[in-house]
């Protein structure tokens, strides 16, 4: 009778624990849906008011873009360090140490606070960046703050909050489970795979009581009709390959710390740098219409459904713009943006295929110019696919991101989020 009694306490426990794992990340879910919907709409209520600010007062936007800048850099290096660039590297960083400590200064309540408030002041200021990145880190933060009370699974949580980030931000659950395996850990965890669902399950439904079942970039129907068609698809593959790469390894290069005398320069006067920086957006915005400030979300979807030609000089642009406001510390993801950028090369790829329909390019430039960036073509060919309910095109977005990335490597060997997580990890001690 008491062996049997010791089994059935034994198996309670048990089965209380997983319970009690199985509530903390769905609650985690909810938790994340509800900030990630929260700074979708404050995300976009700051682009807006930025551009009623520019046009009002066109020459305003010089003053209120470098010396936005200039604040934001400012309150992350002194009040709310690591919050910087995507949050993405932060991310993957936190998953990879083992001192919850260690992790506690990439991911934590004080930082989800301070990317929130820091993502949009630098939206209000008029960068060229989006807020999935920082739902990513977000997402981590909050899901590590639960963690707390369950700390063997501290890793698993920090991968399920940044798949729930993804997938609550784009409303695109299945790209939010191929985000954490493909970008986040690179592997498939068997253990906690059942709760990442559930987490991003929690997520979404937040998501969509909110703000309803919708496609990121709406419907599109456009597919590849012929032969000649399929002949732009090595084009996309190869001409986003190429300029991800390139965004990819100064990204990179900066991040890592210029060497000699500019990098000396920037590290000690990192807010007179920001400055710059502002002031190089505010004239990439001059010369393209005010067009590459922010997200860049209206820009791809007008030209994904012919609403508008972007200009020929939109996607260089709309890079140099997401460079300068990546490289100087203001807080804000390079997702969204690249997604933009990718539109704009395939607009462009489009005149030279006249007979090809355009919508179909601009997806296939998405793809190509994202995997060029950070080397995942499953997450860019899923998440472009489940962003615009197209699946007859599935096949030439999977050609053109393996395409994209093997273009990428020849300039850059590594994908921009994980070559930047590097940075927020331990150096190894230098050998005598």
């Amino acid at each position: 009778m008491a062996l049997v009694t010791t089994r059935f306490s034994r198996n309670f426990y048990v089965q209380s624990r997983r319970w009690q794992r199985r509530l903390i990340f769905i609650a985690g879910g909810l938790v994340v849906g509800a900030a990630a919907v929260a700074l979708a709409i404050l995300s976009d209520r700051a682009m807006f008011a930025f551009h009623r600010l520019r046009e009002a007062a066109p020459w305003a936007v010089y003053m209120v873009t470098p010396l936005g800048f200039g604040l934001t850099a400012y309150l992350a290096n002194r009040y709310f360090p690591n919050t910087g660039g995507s949050g993405i590297p932060q991310a993957i960083a936190a998953r990879t140490l083992s001192d919850p400590a260690e992790r506690g200064r990439l991911v934590s309540v004080r930082i989800a606070i301070g990317k929130i408030l820091l993502t949009l002041l630098g939206l209000l200021a008029g960068a060229s960046t989006g807020r999935e990145g920082p739902s990513v880190q977000v997402g981590a933060s909050l899901m590590f703050a639960l963690g707390r009370v369950s700390r063997r699974h501290q890793s698993g949580l920090i991968l399920a909050g940044s798949a729930a980030g993804v997938a609550a931000a784009f409303n695109t659950p299945l790209a939010g489970i191929v985000f954490a395996i493909e970008e986040m850990s690179r592997s498939f965890e068997t253990r906690t795979s059942g709760l990442i669902i559930g987490t991003i399950i929690a997520a979404g439904v937040t998501s969509m009581a909110i703000l309803g079942n919708y496609t990121y970039f709406g419907t599109t129907e456009a597919v590849l009709e012929n032969w000649r068609d399929w002949l732009a698809v090595p084009v996309c593959g190869v001409a986003g390959g190429l300029m991800g790469g390139l965004f990819a390894r100064i990204l990179i290069a900066f991040g890592a710390g210029l060497p000699g005398r500019a990098g000396r320069w920037i590290k000690s006067r990192p807010i007179l740098f920001a400055i710059g920086c502002g002031m190089a957006v505010a004239l990439c915005g001059f010369l393209s219409g005010g067009a590459i400030h922010g997200t860049g979300y209206a820009e791809a979807k007008a030209a994904l459904h012919a609403q508008e030609a972007l200009p020929i000089a939109y996607a260089p642009l709309k890079m140099l713009a997401t460079i300068f406001s990546s490289i100087c510390g203001v807080p804000g993801g390079i997702f969204s943006p690249s997604l933009s950028v990718g539109a704009g090369v395939g607009s462009e790829i489009a005149r030279l295929f006249p007979e090809t329909p355009a919508g179909a390019l601009v997806l296939l430039g998405m793809v190509s110019y994202f995997t060029g960036v950070v080397q995942a073509p499953i997450t860019g060919f899923v998440i472009v696919s489940e962003m615009t309910d197209n699946h007859e095109l599935l096949v030439p977005l999977m050609l053109a991101a393996l395409i994209a990335q093997g273009t990428s490597r020849l300039i850059c060997r590594e994908g921009v989020y994980h070559a930047l997580s590097k940075n927020f990890l331990p150096r190894p001690p230098s050998s005598a």
